[in-house]
């Protein structure tokens, strides 16, 4: 998150000193936003992805498990 918070203040940064109208700034900062916003809404749902494995390997485990000691 710390990455992602320093790369969006450093384009903001880029973009806000560039010698276009203001306008134009606004546009590019705006696509920006939308930029980064989809980045950490596709690691989002990839850490939800991973921790949903997770559980499901636990579960499996645990009904392994319960299986053997009712054998």
């Amino acid at each position: 998150m710390g990455v992602l918070a320093g790369l969006a203040t450093g384009a903001a940064l880029g973009i806000l000193f560039a010698p276009d109208k203001g306008s134009e700034t606004r546009k590019k900062i705006a696509k920006k936003g939308e930029d980064y916003f989809e980045e950490v809404k596709e690691k989002f749902s990839d850490l939800i992805d991973e921790l949903s494995q997770k559980v499901e390997s636990a579960k499996t485990k645990v009904e392994e498990a319960t299986n053997e000691t009712k054998s």
